[in-house]
């Protein structure tokens, strides 16, 4: 077959008109109460096609066959619910149309508002493909695929940050020697946090992500419990507690390390025994200033372990001190021979009548059911708006999932006693651990509070990973005047 040149012409011309796709239907899922995009809300169509918000909320909807019709999605959102129809089905009848946008309210069901997604790619995805505005410089553009485990501490007047093991886009095997970022904080030119944060990721000179503590033995290597002491002539140091393990269940070696400065990298400071199991920073640190003088607390599922806040004491593991059951004082008291006491042997020690019940730290229960809640890791601050110390922590073994419920306590004193909790975030069959709270991103005095935590289907029997979020941070806001927190005011009288 053969074409005049004037018909190949024409062709020519409408070629560009076949080859560009039309604009996306865009879908804006919002939370009813607050207006605020909703992220992680996904919408499915009754042939299985699936949409996930972006941090903003949107969905940029363009599938062929599906558009200029009535389509049914299938709305569902770990914290978030949307209205039912006659037959039980949760969702909306939307009708895509090309450069058309909608609204889709949800109700939240969660406490907690979430906000967005801190790491990994594609955090404003569909917000780009609609031409929407979004808070960050390179909203989609991120070195990282996924993130664990987050520690940010105030250091040199801005916000240093640290995660666990990293996934990244050029191969299935990341970063497993701790990952570093720095942001501005949000008083000193940085984001509000309620709506994100600009995180500048320490970088080698191939421009790939610095491990932040290389090692030539083999093994990943973790690194808690950080936190900044100035010594005697006030130069602050940045510390923590790191461990070197072949796995989960295998501690290869472990000490205390420090940034330097001039490498950009941490070292090791202070190689422990395995006969120092609490004696080092861990977990979430936090400076206390009481009656006995000023000290990091740490809290792993509670804060009962701390130093003198002095360079020279965090270094010396024969400083540290562990709360524990005194047979002969009968209380509780601070000291260096015995392991810190525990929820479960503090339970132990209730049933076998070695403990009064009105003495007891750490036997949070839901503060609506009166049920026990088995704390696994937590974040623990003062909060000058409730005037106590509170608590936001996650849950080991709840019936909705393994380690995906998020609590909120208060107490008098950072150890306790903590005894009543309630529920501010769920993440049914899919996990939601090691949470931090901000407190440098407390506003209107403490009312509002922001904390993040890692979403994984790891460890959830979940056997689907969420595209684009799993393995990463999720940050909530939590308004701390909310009437469904008012039932904890007794618990610290």
């Amino acid at each position: 077959m053969t074409f005049s040149r004037g018909l190949l012409s024409v062709l020519a011309l409408m070629l560009p008109a076949f080859a560009s796709a039309a604009d996306p239907f865009a879908i804006h899922v919002i939370d009813e109460s607050t207006g605020r995009g909703v992220p992680l809300v996904t919408l499915t169509t009754t042939n299985h096609i699936a949409h996930i918000t972006d941090s903003a909320g949107w969905i940029a909807f363009n599938e062929p066959g599906l558009m200029e019709r009535e389509v049914f999605f299938h709305v569902v959102s770990p914290g978030y619910a949307a209205g039912k129809d006659g037959f039980g089905y949760a969702g909306v009848r939307l009708t895509p149309k090309a450069g058309a946008t909608v609204e889709v309210k949800v109700m939240r069901m969660n406490i907690a508002e979430r906000l967005y997604r801190i790491t990994g790619q594609g955090i404003y995805r569909d917000s780009e493909l609609l031409a929407k505005p979004a808070p960050l410089p390179r909203p989609n553009f991120n070195f990282v695929m996924g993130q664990d485990s987050v520690q940010a501490v105030p250091f040199h007047g801005r916000l240093f940050w640290l995660w666990g093991d990293t996934n990244v886009a050029h191969y299935p095997l990341g970063s497993f020697h701790s990952t570093c970022a720095w942001s501005d904080l949000p008083e000193k030119g940085g984001l509000n946090p309620d709506e994100g944060v600009h995180l500048e990721y320490l970088t080698s000179e191939d421009g790939k992500l610095r491990k932040m503590m290389p090692t030539k033995e083999p093994g990943v290597v973790w690194i808690f419990g950080m936190l900044v002491v100035a010594d005697s002539e006030g130069k602050e140091h940045l510390l923590g507690h790191y461990g070197r393990f072949k796995d989960l269940g295998k501690r290869l070696e472990h000490g205390l390390c420090e940034f330097d400065e001039s490498q950009g990298i941490f070292v090791s400071s202070t190689l422990l025994g395995d006969e120092f199991e609490w004696q080092h920073p861990e977990g979430n640190a936090f400076r206390v200033k009481n009656d006995e003088g000023e000290f990091f607390y740490f809290s792993q599922e509670f804060a009962v372990t701390r130093v003198p806040a002095t360079y020279n004491d965090v270094l010396n593991p024969g400083s540290y001190e562990a709360l524990a059951w005194s047979e002969t004082e009968q209380d509780y008291v601070w000291q260096k021979k015995l392991p810190p006491v525990t929820q479960k042997g503090e339970a132990k020690m209730l049933a076998d009548k070695k403990l009064p019940a009105d003495r007891a730290l750490l036997q949070v229960q839901d503060a609506l059911t009166g049920k026990p809640v088995a704390m696994h890791r937590s974040s623990v601050n003062w909060n000058p708006h409730r005037k106590a110390w509170i608590m936001i922590g996650s849950q080991h073994f709840a019936p909705e999932s393994v380690l995906g419920e998020v609590w909120y306590a208060e107490a008098p004193t950072p150890s306790g006693p903590w005894t009543k909790a309630v529920k501010v975030a769920s993440h049914p069959r899919y996990t939601f651990y090691n949470p931090r709270h901000h407190v440098l991103f407390d506003q209107q005095g403490g009312r509002i509070i922001h904390f993040e935590g890692t979403y994984t289907e790891t460890f959830s029997g979940n056997p689907v990973p969420t595209p684009r979020y799993d393995y990463n941070q999720l940050m909530y806001r939590l308004d701390l005047d909310d009437p469904r927190l008012e039932v904890l005011r007794k618990a610290v009288k």
